[in-house]
């Protein structure tokens, strides 16, 4: 189907946002109005630009406080809507939105809505236009679809059809099903947009926090499928107000706009992709870092084991049971801290997992590797990470552990294995990230999670794939400027014993973020404990949690080196979460 965005998604000048639109793949557009009243060119030029770029103008809107008013303020009304109606032509668009009204002078009467409307899409007619009516979900007696409707069809007239708006629709908790009895062709036009679900005022949700399809709560693929089985075939439009997409760069909001739509396609049944490769494990976690020693004996008293260095790259491999941790040197010079610049992620179909990455708008890393390098098909995650597909292993396919020549040195057999990876997002791509790892990997959101940072509001949001596979957790951090501690990533092990490896560790001489005496005060407040249990827990340094099935979770952090940490982590009884209850004490002992 036909992929339109309105401008008022994008930041920038009204050229700057046609462009982005141009070159992330939509064919159409919907022009604000706003950003034509603030933009130098003429409606002409506008109209050539827009040409030239090969999109089509598939909306101009809106037009506000029209129907259900006195007769004196309709007069005026008309009169600005031929105003309207003559710059639409010079701009070359044929439809316009009209939202239902929030005039206080406007009245609870449908007849005369329905008769107001009727004049209004006469004179768009004489234009050749037509007039798509909205139900704003704060119109003040028009807020939803099905009441519109009745609207447009009493009023009877060819040029006058409704748009479709999700957030309108969703937000208010109106069944989607009614759709199917519009008839398709007096659906004019369809707008999509998702939300975080939130309980505030609608008008506030709606003007500050949209986002595309697959980064909310909302069910935006059922309802399409509604409307397609009415008969629509018109565009399928972006209107997303949202405050951090006005200030981001605008190439990317589209990139990420045209993924939700390729994706929300998929949901619906209405365009195939190729089929996600779910990923079933961590294959290894590679640290970046021009000083490799801190990293190194952080690393050895965790009780890893050097055993392999690549053979053409100075890159090391460190493993602990099913553990692997690479520690690249090769970028010395462009960084100075150790970072946490790329993941192997464990796949039955390396080719196929770049397939869908690639059909998703992903961007495919160069391979910069020698004829001797095991081919590796590697994508680049919205902040930056390396994301490579692999196969450990298996005899059918390439193994990347092939390019190490492996040490007399062997791994230590106890039991690790990486539990989840943390990765904090550039303030402006937490969203895109979401929805990236959503779509292109196949992972599941966990629901949005916010806590107390000692300077600001800390989010977070798990993904998970089933069973045994990978789990990430995308952190926000605030202060993007200030704190080091708050920007870093960490790799968490999993370990069967907690206190056994906590003791190991301390042994070998490292340390591990110290925790408050407060915070065991509390946990002995509200948690039954084992003779001993907590006086453990307080002298290393392990943080508790439970969950309301009984699911225990027990887990401690190292100190930072660089921009990483690490935690070892102790799941029972069903524990699935990553104990979000103790992240302030956490956060607040880093920056310390």
């Amino acid at each position: 189907m036909r992929k339109s965005i309105a401008t008022v998604c994008l930041s920038g000048t009204l050229t700057e946002k046609l462009t982005a639109a141009s070159r992330a793949g939509f064919e159409g557009v919907e022009i604000f109005e706003n950003d034509l009243l603030a933009s130098p060119l003429a409606p002409e030029e506008i109209a050539a630009r827009t040409a030239d770029l090969g999109l089509r103008i598939d909306l101009y809107q809106p037009m506000r406080d029209i129907e259900a008013v006195p007769e004196e303020l309709f007069a005026r009304n008309l009169r600005r809507a031929r105003y309207k109606f003559e710059l639409m032509r010079r701009l070359g668009a044929d439809t316009v939105l009209v939202c239902s009204s929030v005039c206080e002078q406007a009245v609870d009467d449908d007849a005369l809505a329905a008769e107001q409307l009727r004049r209004l899409a006469d004179l768009a007619q004489e234009s050749g236009i037509r007039v798509a009516y909205e139900a704003l979900a704060w119109g003040r007696h028009v807020s939803t679809y099905d009441h519109a409707w009745r609207i447009v069809e009493a009023a009877d007239h060819p040029a006058l059809g409704t748009c479709l708006d999700s957030f309108h629709i969703l937000s208010r908790g109106s069944d989607p099903k009614g759709v199917e009895d519009i008839p398709g062709d007096k659906i004019f036009f369809l707008q999509l947009a998702d939300a975080p679900l939130m309980a505030m005022d609608v008008l506030q949700w709606s003007r500050h926090y949209r986002c595309f399809p697959g980064q909310g709560g909302f069910d935006v693929a059922g309802l399409l499928r509604h409307v397609l089985n009415a008969g629509y075939d018109g565009p399928l439009s972006l209107e997303v107000f949202n405050d951090v997409f006005r200030q981001a760069d605008a190439g990317r909001t589209a990139l990420d706009g045209l993924r939700s739509l390729l994706a929300l396609e998929e949901n619906a049944g209405v365009s195939p992709l190729p089929a996600p490769v779910i990923p079933s494990g961590v294959a290894f976690a590679e640290l970046a870092t021009s000083d490799p020693e801190p990293v190194g004996e952080l690393l050895t008293a965790l009780g890893f084991t050097r055993t392999a260095r690549h053979h053409g790259k100075p890159v090391d491999l460190w493993e602990q049971g099913e553990a692997r941790v690479l520690v690249n040197t090769g970028t010395a010079g462009r960084r100075t801290d150790t970072t946490l610049a790329a993941v192997g992620l464990e796949t039955a179909d390396p080719a196929a997992s770049a397939r869908r990455a690639e059909a998703l708008l992903a961007p495919t890393l160069p391979k910069r590797r020698t004829a001797q390098d095991v081919p590796l098909e590697s994508i680049a995650a919205p902040d930056g990470t390396e994301v490579l597909f692999c196969a450990t292993g298996r005899p059918e396919l390439p193994s990347w552990t092939d390019d190490f020549a492996y040490t007399a040195e062997s791994a230590s057999a106890t039991a690790l294995t990486i539990d989840h990876l943390a990765l904090t997002q550039p303030w402006h791509h937490f969203d895109e990230s979401v929805l990236f790892h959503r779509t292109v990997l196949g992972l599941s959101p966990h629901d949005t999670v916010e806590l107390a940072d000692p300077y600001g509001l800390f989010r977070s949001r798990a993904l998970s794939a089933p069973s045994d596979g990978p789990r990430l957790v995308l952190n926000l951090a605030p202060s993007p400027e200030e704190g080091g501690e708050t920007r870093a990533r960490h790799v968490a092990f999993a370990v069967d014993d907690i206190v056994a490896a906590v003791r190991r560790f301390r042994t070998a001489g490292a340390g591990l973020l110290r925790v408050p005496a407060n915070y065991y005060d509390d946990l002995e407040a509200r948690f039954d404990f084992a003779e001993g249990e907590l006086e453990t827990y307080r002298e290393l340094g392990i943080l508790y949690d439970r969950d309301e099935r009984g699911g225990e979770f027990r887990h401690c952090y190292t100190e930072t080196v660089g921009h990483v940490f690490f935690e070892f982590v102790q799941r029972s009884g069903g524990y699935a979460g990553f104990g979000a209850a103790n992240a302030p004490v956490r956060l607040a002992a880093q920056r310390r």
